[in-house]
């Protein structure tokens, strides 16, 4: 039986990444999965946090949003509201967390990398195709600070890292959820996974009934599948040059 947008319970949804969406940061895509697109971008700067100034070692944080018109009605812009609601900062700390595995901050030397991911339009999944397209806005960032001679190490990046959705719908295990199977799932989960299948971070929770460990482990399987087709996209879209203008070396790395 196949889904209602024609797919098998095994299959993501259409994935593309564009790179250099945007002019100005080191590193932007634009990352579709079906109808969710999510904006994310990759700017660097000098300089760490107070906390982390001569340690020797870079940072890098995130900023997840979803914009007004990003569902079919439209939410209120929390920076209106007056303060970030938990979902935002919960998924904001998980952009950040999954990144950090794959990054070595000494070989960044002391410069900040802040990864912005703006959902432009949300049909599930949302927090997986920010962590994926986040990747390879990171990838390009990093190809810049290299070509500015900012870095002490010139290939910081010990992995790449993907994420996917993953659930029970009507007693059968689906990947990549679109809003109207996660809505109603039984089970939900979100699995961020390295290029060589070590686990980064795994979400799931029994919506509306607990679930077996066999369950469990067919989910994870079926993500890391899904994980490593997302590698091979990531891969062919960095295989094309730098999408930008890259920098002239800094006079410190001369």
């Amino acid at each position: 039986m196949l889904r209602a947008d024609g797919r098998s319970d095994d299959a993501l949804r259409d994935v593309k990444i564009t790179r250099g969406f945007q002019k100005w940061p080191a590193g932007s895509v634009l990352v579709e999965f079906g109808n969710t697109r999510v904006l994310a971008a990759a700017s660097v700067s000098e300089g760490v946090p107070r906390w982390r100034t001569g340690s020797g070692l870079g940072w890098l944080t995130a900023e997840y949003a979803m914009l007004p018109s990003a569902t079919n009605t439209r939410s209120d812009r929390e920076s209106v509201k007056g303060r970030v609601g938990g979902r935002t900062h919960e998924i904001s700390r998980l952009v950040g967390r999954s990144l950090r595995a794959c990054i070595d901050l000494a070989a960044l030397g002391e410069n900040t990398i802040m990864i912005d991911c703006d959902v432009i339009q949300a049909d599930g999944g949302t927090r997986t195709a920010a962590i994926t397209g986040a990747y390879v806005a990171l990838a390009d960032a990093i190809t810049w600070l290299g070509a500015a001679r900012r870095l002490a190490d010139p290939k910081p990046l010990s992995c790449s890292v993907a994420a996917i959705s993953v659930g029970v719908v009507d007693g059968r295990v689906r990947l990549d959820l679109p809003y109207e199977e996660d809505s109603r799932a039984e089970v939900d989960m979100n699995v961020v996974a390295t290029d060589t299948g070590t686990l980064v971070e795994v979400q799931g929770t029994g919506e509306g009934a607990t679930f077996t460990r066999s369950t469990l482990d067919k989910m994870l399987d079926l993500a890391l599948a899904g994980c490593v087709e997302l590698t091979r996209i990531q891969n062919a879209a960095l295989a094309l040059p730098y999408p930008g203008e890259l920098p002239e070396p800094t006079r410190k790395g001369k």
